[in-house]
């Protein structure tokens, strides 16, 4: 069983950037491929970003590419999603996502693992 408990959410400007952590429990951390995704009411979750367990292979959806940036520390159990150059367009709750599996996946169906979600608000 693997806990995840996010972190770094709030309420940030248009342009400004935020850091997002995610803590996960479990001894075999490296074995997990991790994720972002991130929801709004009314609306399916969507993928955001995701990185493989080694940390060596990473995948960006197209609305984020370029701002966001995934990464790992295996030594702390815990991933972050750097957010720069934020538009109100990326508000949601932002969830953390493990695989049981190091391989990356960009669906919802193949993570085994979630954590409570962070809210992150852009204003205008």
């Amino acid at each position: 069983q693997v806990q995840l408990v996010e972190s770094g959410g709030g309420l940030v400007q248009a342009g400004g950037s935020l850091r997002l952590s995610c803590a996960a429990s479990g001894r075999t951390f490296s074995s997990n491929a991790m994720a972002w995704f991130r929801q709004v009411p009314g609306k399916e979750r969507e993928f955001v970003a995701a990185i493989s367990g080694s940390g060596g292979s990473t995948s960006y959806a197209d609305s984020v590419k370029g701002r966001f940036t995934i990464s790992r520390d295996n030594a702390k159990n815990t991933v972050y999603l750097q957010m720069n150059s934020l538009k109100p367009e990326d508000t949601a709750v932002y969830y953390c996502a493990a695989r049981k599996v190091p391989a990356i996946s960009r669906t919802t169906r193949s993570y085994d693992y979630w954590g409570q979600g962070t809210q992150v608000t852009v204003s205008s």
